[in-house]
C-alpha cells in the first residue's frame, strides 16, 4: 500500500488527507474495488467518467478525473488537466521509477522497430550484459519470455515489465515506441537513454486521421527527450532530420546514401545474406535485404552511443539471426522458396517485393499472398494490391485479420488497386488457409512465394475471436506435403 499523499506529490497535486492508503491503481472499471485509485481515462469510444456510478458501487471511493461529474458525497474525485499523463506518472512512482536505474532506449518508426529492438536484445545478450525486450512479438527479461499483447503497453503494465527487469539485475531495455503509445502518453515520465527513428511510411491514418499528425506522435517522442539522451535517426528518410528539430537530446544520423554519422554501403546482398561496411569496417551477416541493412545500421548506432567498442560490436553483430516473422523463409521440398514477411504497410511490402526481386533469376515466378486488416487504415488497402501486382507475376488477394470487418469487403477495398490491363493475374481467396494452398498448388521450382502481413502471429482475429493461425507452419505443412 502507498499513502495517497505521496503519490499525488509526485505528479505535482496537493492533498490534505494523510490517512488514506491505496493498494492499486486501475483505469479499467470493472476492476475498481475498495482501496483503489481509479484514473478515468477519455478514449476513441469509451470515456472512464461515465463509469464512476459503477466504480462507486463496487466499492472505489477515490477517483481521478479531468472534469468533476455528480457522485455521491463520499466519493472523492481529484480533478487533473490530463488523467493519461497523471496515469503515466502514477504508474511510474508506484513501481518506483525503474526506467531510472537502468538504460532505457526506445526505437520508433512505421517499419523496423521490431527488428532493431530485437537485435539489439540479442546482441548485448551475447555482449554479455543481461537485458530486456518490450517488443510486438514477445517481452523478455533476461531469458524469461512474457507473452506480448500490445506494441507497447498500459503505463501500468510498462512500469511493471521495466521493474521486473530491474530486480533480475537487467542492465538495458530496448523497446518498441508505436505512436500510440506517445499519442496516449504511456512512456510519459519515462527517462529513455536514447530514441532512434527507423522511418515513417503510410500507416495508422485510421487513428491519426492525417500523415502530418502521424508524423508528429513520432516527433513527439523525440521532444520530449532528456539533455542526456541520444536522438539517433534514418538521414535517408525525408522525416528523419524532422524528428531532430526540437529535441534537446544529442543528435545523430545514419544512412545508406547521404552523408551521416554512421555510414553503411552494401556490398552483397544475396540468399545467404548481407555483407557491408559500417563506417568503413566490413561485416557479414545473416540478415537479408536493404531494408535489413539499414536496420543494422541503426542497431550499430545504438552500439557505439552506448560505448560498445567498435570491433567488439562488428564480431557480435556477425552472429545475429533474422527475427521471426521478418524475411523468415526455407525451401520446400520441390525447391520453392518460401517467405513469411510481417509486412503490413505499402512501404514494407513493397521493401520486401524488391528485396525478393533482386535475388529472382529468369523465368522464376514471385507469388504474393496478401491481405489488409479489418477496422484498420482502409485507404492503404488498394495500394498494398496495386504494390503486390507490380512487383509479383501472380498474385492472391485474402484475408489478414479481419477483426470485426466482412473479408469480401475487405478484399473489394483492395481491388480498387488492381490494374486490369496489367499481365500480372489476381485471385481474391478470403479464405487464408486456402490462398496458402492455392499458392502451393501453382509454384514451380525456383519460384518464391511471399506470405505477407502476419509474420509472427499465431492467431487470426475473426469477429473479435482468435483463432489458432500461423503462416509459416502452414505454409511449411503445404509446400512440403509430399515429403
Amino acid at each position: 500500500m502507498k499513502a495517497l499523499t505521496h503519490l499525488l506529490q509526485a505528479i505535482g497535486v496537493q492533498y490534505t488527507d494523510t490517512n488514506i492508503q491505496i493498494e492499486e491503481i486501475v483505469f479499467d472499471s470493472r476492476a475498481a474495488k475498495e482501496n483503489c485509485l481509479f484514473i478515468a481515462l477519455e478514449g476513441l469510444t469509451n470515456d472512464g467518467h461515465a463509469y464512476l456510478s459503477q466504480v462507486y458501487d463496487q466499492g472505489c471511493r477515490i477517483a481521478m478525473v479531468q472534469r468533476k461529474i455528480s457522485v455521491p458525497a463520499d466519493f472523492i474525485q481529484i480533478e487533473v488537466a490530463d488523467t493519461r499523463k497523471a496515469l503515466s506518472l502514477l504508474a511510474c512512482e508506484w513501481y518506483g521509477n525503474p526506467s531510472q536505474e537502468l538504460t532505457l532506449v526506445g526505437i520508433t518508426g512505421t517499419n523496423g522497430k521490431t527488428t532493431c529492438a530485437t537485435l539489439l536484445y540479442h546482441l548485448f545478450m551475447r555482449l554479455g550484459y543481461n537485458v530486456g525486450l518490450l517488443s510486438t512479438v514477445v517481452n523478455k527479461i533476461g531469458t524469461e519470455t512474457i507473452p506480448a499483447t500490445h506494441t507497447t503497453p498500459n503505463p501500468l503494465a510498462l512500469n511493471a515489465l521495466l521493474r521486473a527487469m530491474v530486480d533480475e539485475g537487467c542492465s538495458h531495455c530496448f523497446m518498441e515506441v508505436s505512436s500510440h503509445a506517445v499519442h496516449q502518453h504511456r512512456i510519459f515520465g519515462l527517462q529513455f537513454r536514447g530514441a532512434v527513428f527507423t522511418n515513417i511510411t503510410h500507416d495508422h491514418l485510421d487513428y491519426h486521421q492525417t500523415f502530418a499528425a502521424y508524423i508528429q506522435a513520432k516527433k513527439a517522442f523525440f521532444d520530449d527527450l532528456p539533455p542526456h539522451a541520444f536522438a539517433l535517426t534514418n538521414r535517408d528518410d525525408r522525416n528523419g532530420e524532422v524528428m531532430l528539430q526540437n529535441t534537446r537530446a544529442s543528435k545523430s544520423t545514419y544512412a545508406l546514401t547521404s552523408m551521416a554519422d554512421f555510414k553503411g554501403l552494401i556490398l552483397e546482398n544475396e540468399l545467404g545474406g548481407l555483407v557491408m561496411k559500417l563506417n568503413d569496417v566490413e561485416v557479414h551477416t545473416q540478415l537479408i535485404g536493404a531494408f535489413n541493412a539499414y536496420n543494422l545500421l541503426a542497431v550499430y548506432g545504438v552500439g557505439r552511443l552506448l560505448e560498445i567498442p567498435a570491433l567488439e560490436l562488428i564480431t557480435a553483430m556477425s552472429t545475429l539471426e533474422s527475427v521471426e516473422g521478418r524475411f523468415q523463409f526455407f525451401k520446400s521440398t520441390q525447391g520453392v522458396t518460401v517467405v513469411v514477411d510481417y509486412a503490413h504497410t505499402p512501404d514494407a511490402l513493397e521493401n520486401v517485393l524488391k528485396t525478393i526481386g533482386h535475388f529472382r533469376k529468369d523465368k522464376q515466378k514471385i507469388i504474393t499472398v496478401v491481405g489488409c486488416g479489418g477496422d484498420r487504415d482502409k485507404a492503404k488497402r488498394p495500394t498494398m494490391a496495386a504494390i503486390a501486382q507490380k512487383f509479383s507475376t501472380q498474385v492472391i488477394l485474402t484475408s489478414d485479420n479481419p477483426r470485426t470487418e466482412k473479408p469480401s469487403q475487405i478484399l473489394e477495398d483492395m481491388q480498387a488497386g488492381i490494374n486490369n490491363s496489367s499481365d500480372t493475374p489476381v485471385l481474391a481467396i478470403a479464405n487464408r488457409t486456402q490462398a496458402i494452398q492455392t499458392a502451393s498448388l501453382l509454384a514451380q521450382t525456383g519460384d518464391v512465394v511471399l506470405i505477407a502481413g502476419k509474420g509472427h502471429e499465431k492467431y487470426q482475429e475473426i469477429d473479435g475471436v482468435k483463432h489458432p493461425f500461423d503462416d509459416y507452419q502452414i505454409a511449411h505443412s503445404f509446400f512440403n506435403k509430399n515429403n
